[in-house]
């Protein structure tokens, strides 16, 4: 089975995993809808940490990196269908039903969105779609099933206006905040430039500002230090750490930690 298998491209996916546990890092630019079908989904941001099970509905707000660790029921599949609400889409929803937001959203990005039988009975609608790869799902269905689940949300939660329906230009945010909640997030130094709000030139120009280094030498330089701590303060494993600080592999992340303190990180946790 392919993962993710989509079924209007780029709006709608239905994930599909194998029995193995799957951990992945992933920056949302768009709100995201999430429900489980089968399995366990755990997000993890640098400010929360949320759990789902079958039959559970989840909001992931845009501008974000986390990482999400996706668990297969026992002797089956991991199964989700994901929708990315994209903004320009938001915006179509807005002029079309006189929508806006009324206030900021103050709460937390992600949530947990209570089911009911409406919106149940919309996810059940999408599955078959779904499980025959979008076949018979036409760009004119797929956005009226799009404007059918904002619709039952916003029937469910109409206070979730405030945060999918702002569409205020994003300023830029605290640099030194940000990086220091998201360093261990593996994903591409343009990718952290455009959730702080800045242009790759800027991103780069006020990092070195900020924290007298280059990106990726202190992106290398932290999570090395991180590592150290972790290993000697709390007696963690290389091999279950080197993934969550953002290295590809324990053998880049064993040859980095050696260079830079001159002792690999399974002899250090040996020491004494």
């Amino acid at each position: 089975m392919t993962s993710p298998a989509e079924i209007l491209p780029g709006v709608l996916f239905y994930s599909y995993h194998s029995a193995k546990p799957n951990e992945k890092v992933c920056v949302w630019n768009h709100h995201t809808l999430i429900l489980q079908v089968y399995g366990q989904l755990v997000l993890q941001t640098a400010g929360q940490r949320l759990s789902m099970s079958d039959g559970e509905l989840m909001l992931i707000g845009k501008n974000q990196v986390g990482t999400l660790t996706k668990t297969p029921p026992p002797g089956g599949h991991y199964e989700t269908i994901v929708i990315s609400l994209q903004e320009e889409l938001l915006r179509r929803i807005a002029l079309e039903d006189h929508v806006q937001a009324d206030r900021r959203h103050l709460g937390a990005p992600n949530s947990l969105i209570p089911i009911n039988d409406f919106l149940r009975g919309y996810f059940q609608s999408i599955v078959p779609y779904a499980r025959s790869s979008g076949a018979s799902m036409t760009d004119e269905l797929g956005i009226l099933k799009l404007k059918e689940g904002v619709k039952l949300l916003l029937l469910t939660l109409p206070d979730l206006r405030n945060q999918l329906f702002d569409f205020s230009v994003s300023h830029k945010i605290d640099l030194e905040k940000f990086m220091l909640n998201n360093f261990q997030f593996n994903v591409p130094i343009e990718k952290f430039a455009q959730l702080t709000g800045r242009s790759l030139a800027a991103f780069k120009r006020d990092f070195v500002k900020t924290f007298g280094a280059p990106p990726r030498h202190w992106l290398q330089e932290k999570r090395l230090s991180e590592a150290r701590h972790l290993i000697e303060n709390s007696q963690q494993k290389p091999s279950a750490i080197y993934l969550k600080l953002g290295f590809e592999s324990i053998s880049h992340f064993s040859h980095s930690f050696k260079k830079k303190f001159g002792v690999t990180p399974t002899a250090l946790l040996q020491e004494p």
